[in-house]
């Protein structure tokens, strides 16, 4: 049960006492809200004793008479516009005239409660309030994500780009003080060393977006019916010169169309990032066979290869990000670290599941278990 602080000021016991009887057993829901709202009611007789609670114990909500004893209503108001407090002020008055009103909402006051109110009046205005409440806080904590998705983004950026731009800075003050001669085809291999780095800040950082995207919620998806086969093939077509250079071998082995509802985009990211990987981590001749087969309600599809293979321990961190995994076997491997968390996140977002099998230097299969339809 989420708790909202409401703060009732009014100089009539029977005002306060009335709120906090109404309001007591009371809760507020909507469709869109995790759980119920229920109200936290704190009593203030006078405006100072308004100011001195706001100070100490800032409410959520507050219920402001106009005419009290002392510093007036407005004036508390006034006090909350002045030091920016995030309340979401109600003016409950009898004696509401077009000025305090216009005053009261130049001050920013939501909105207005005219004495006498039944029960069913203040709890339907407590309705829209809490709803406004409810908005409020979750416009923070999307702030606040924001604010860390992006400080993590930068910090892994300037951090993994430092080296290989550090590298080429250097490989270029080789080529312009001519350390290896006169001759341009001298300078062939650290030509090829530079455009092999920038491939990889060009995969970090297309990596880091997507990651960014999915983790913002600020990418648009385009959910319709798709044949996964017709992806795979795309995805087996646009890997083949990588399995060439390795000497690899991939076989898509399923004739049949399969059609599910998703974003071919995000399918697409999958297969590749699954596929490269299967290509990156083999040995010299080895192999790749993809499957994709309908089970239930669900489609099962599977990447396999029988190379280098890896631990139970690697296999347990595998889908955590910015993780690749190194030994000996894997030295002079690149890659950025987020494909698989990247993949990972996807397949949840569509309740999917995805596994892995391993045996060191026996080879890799994962396995996509996904709904036919959201």
């Amino acid at each position: 049960m989420e708790l909202i602080k409401l703060l009732v000021v009014d100089d009539e016991p029977g005002i306060r006492s009335g709120v906090s009887r109404v309001l007591r057993d009371f809760s507020v829901s909507y469709p869109f809200m995790d759980e119920a709202c229920k109200f936290e009611i704190i009593e203030a007789p006078t405006g100072e004793d308004a100011i001195e609670i706001i100070n100490n114990n800032l409410p959520d909500i507050m219920l402001l008479d106009n005419k009290l004893p002392g510093i007036q209503g407005i004036e508390v108001l006034e006090y909350v516009s002045k030091n920016h407090l995030d309340i979401v002020v109600i003016m409950i008055t009898s004696y509401a005239s077009l000025e305090v009103a216009v005053k009261a909402t130049k001050n920013g006051a939501f909105d207005f409660i005219p004495k006498p109110f039944t029960p069913q009046e203040l709890r339907s205005s407590m309705e829209t309030i809490t709803k406004q409440v409810y908005f409020r806080r979750m416009t923070k904590k999307l702030n606040t994500v924001g604010k860390q998705v992006r400080f993590q983004f930068l910090s892994v950026l300037s951090h993994e780009l430092k080296a290989p731009l550090n590298a080429i800075e250097g490989y270029l003050k080789m080529m312009e003080e001519k350390q290896y001669g006169e001759n341009i085809d001298d300078y062939q291999a650290i030509v090829e060393r530079s455009i092999s780095r920038v491939k990889g800040m060009r995969s970090l950082i297309m990596d880091l977006l997507d990651l960014t995207k999915i983790e913002s919620g600020t990418t648009t998806r385009d959910i319709k019916e798709v044949n996964l086969l017709e992806i795979a093939q795309i995805s087996v077509d646009s890997m083949k010169p990588f399995a060439i250079q390795n000497d690899v071998n991939v076989y898509l082995n399923s004739n049949t169309e399969i059609k599910i509802n998703a974003d071919a985009r995000e399918m697409e990211i999958v297969f590749n990032n699954l596929i490269s990987n299967a290509i990156k981590y083999n040995k010299s001749g080895g192999r790749v066979d993809c499957a994709i087969k309908p089970k239930d309600d669900f489609v099962v599809f599977t990447i396999s290869d029988n190379g280098i293979g890896m631990s139970e321990e690697d296999m347990s961190k595998l889908f955590n990000e910015f993780v690749r995994i190194k030994n000996q076997r894997t030295k002079g491997i690149s890659g950025s670290g987020l494909g698989l968390s990247i993949v990972k996140k996807i397949i949840d977002a569509y309740d999917g599941d995805i596994t892995v099998t391993s045996s060191p230097d026996k080879g890799t299969t994962f396995t996509v278990t996904l709904p036919k339809s959201l």
